[in-house]
Parts: structure tokens; C-alpha cells; sequence
């Protein structure tokens, strides 16, 4: 599930996060030109001019007829944000409250449906 921006580079997609007028992009592997951060991270430093496009992606869904963010999968559940609006429902649906209306909390992925990404 992603959630986060995007560049498009040399035709492949990277996680990628602004900086400045720079963009940082991502991978799990080495490759020229990328730099070891860490074990399993590597980073390139991009300028405006060698990216082809830089977006925000977001995976959406819907349970029990609401609108949510998908926040984080594991095994067979979402973690999910209320993205309807409205306390009342969200106090219906049992989320727990995480931030002032920030309502979040976990959907069984089998009663999800319009799981998709959105571009931004």
C-alpha cells in the first residue's frame, strides 16, 4: 500500500521525498549513482531537470460504505483513516479517535472494497 510521493524516472517509479527544489529518490538495491544509507537503502539526489514527473500517491478504499486512507496492511487487515468527515459516523464505525478528528483503525481486508490508488 503506498502512500507517499512518487517520481518517475529513467521509466520506473521511485519513492521519492522533496528537498528544496531537489528530490530524493529510493531504492532496496544498489545501482549507479545511488548511495548506501543504510543495509537496504539506497538514495540519489535528483534535480527538476532529470525528473519526469514527481506526485503523491495514496491507497483509498471503502468498508462498511465510509471512505478511507489505507495507512498500513498486515496479514489480512488495513490500517485505516476515516476520510468521510463526519464524527458521528466514524463514532458508528467504531474507529478510535487518534487526533482531533482523526478518526483510524483496522478493517478486515476481506470486507474492503474499492481498493485502488490515487494520483495526486
Amino acid at each position: 500500500m503506498r502512500d507517499g510521493y512518487v517520481v518517475a524516472w529513467q521509466g520506473r517509479e521511485y519513492d521519492a521525498a522533496p528537498d528544496g527544489d531537489n528530490v530524493r529518490i529510493y531504492r532496496t538495491d544498489p545501482a549507479d549513482g545511488f548511495d548506501e544509507v543504510r543495509p537496504g537503502r539506497y538514495v540519489r539526489v535528483l534535480t527538476p531537470e532529470e525528473y519526469d514527473e514527481l506526485i503523491y500517491v495514496r491507497t483509498t478504499c471503502t468498508w462498511r460504505g465510509a471512505p478511507f486512507v489505507v495507512l498500513a496492511e498486515a496479514n489480512a487487515w488495513l490500517r485505516v483513516e476515516y476520510t468521510g468527515g463526519r464524527a458521528p459516523i466514524a463514532r458508528q464505525l467504531g474507529l478510535e479517535e487518534f487526533d482531533f478528528g482523526v478518526y483510524q483503525g483496522w478493517a478486515p481486508l476481506s470486507e474492503v472494497s474499492d481498493l485502488g490508488e490515487q494520483r495526486i
